[in-house]
């Protein structure tokens, strides 16, 4: 299968190096698109001079908007599937096989890297873990999937889907609402055991009053996302 690696990157200049070049001498069967989200560090300077596959944002469009970014920049170039994945160095690339396979035997159209299901590696901080099962529980009761890492940038989605995110796609913190909106689009999602890093460089755009507006912002977009898709089906 054609696949594409989204790579969106705000301020990445410390890790965007390693991420790629981890991708082109370990895993040259995939294409990648580095998207530069308006960054206002090197970044767009390191992809330039190194001359890797980027696009450049004008202005910061936010994770969701710069993902989405790359699901434009698949469906145009007609590939199959597309994998997302942060540009911190958190995410490691050899699980993708894996995921290529689920979708490739149709067993899933959405997989998602989970870090919850073995429990290895970074797990992040136990309020942020709070925040991720209280919006588990959110999803699972709109929804009726039970999806553990609902947060992870890191997943895999097929044809179908790269259509439907290229064109919906929350632009705020979006992952789980891009979850909610696979359910309600009859896509069938997966999660697989990865073990993600702490973050290799550089510091998170997520702090504590972030995380408090995180949590009633996404809790809401949930809800609301669920209510509309149940309107416009009547």
């Amino acid at each position: 299968m054609k696949t594409l690696i989204i790579i969106p990157a705000y301020n990445e200049e410390e890790n965007i190096k390693k991420v790629v070049e981890n991708i082109i001498y370990h895993f040259p069967q995939y294409d990648y698109i580095i998207v530069n989200d308006g960054s206002i560090d090197s970044t767009a300077e390191i992809c330039k001079s190194e001359n890797y596959a980027f696009l450049n944002l004008p202005i910061n469009l936010g994770i969701g908007g710069a993902v989405q970014a790359g699901y434009r920049y698949a469906k145009a170039n007609d590939y199959d599937v597309a994998i997302q994945m942060d540009g911190d160095g958190q995410h490691d690339i050899s699980y993708a096989d894996q995921m290529l396979m689920l979708i490739g035997d149709m067993k899933a159209d959405v997989v998602i890297g989970s870090r919850f299901i073995e429990n290895k590696g970074f797990q992040s901080s136990g309020v942020r873990r709070a925040g991720i099962k209280i919006l588990s529980v959110l999803i699972k009761i709109c929804t009726g999937v039970n999806v553990n890492d609902v947060t992870s940038g890191f997943r895999a989605v097929n044809r179908k889907f790269i259509d439907i995110y290229s064109k919906d796609y929350s632009n705020d913190y979006p992952e789980p609402e891009a979850i909610v909106s696979a359910v309600m689009y009859g896509g069938k999602i997966l999660e697989i055991p990865v073990v993600m890093n702490e973050r290799q460089g550089g510091i998170s755009s997520i702090k504590f009053w972030n995380s408090i507006y995180y949590m009633i912002k996404v809790s809401l977009a949930i809800v609301i996302r669920r209510i509309s898709y149940g309107i416009r089906r009547k």
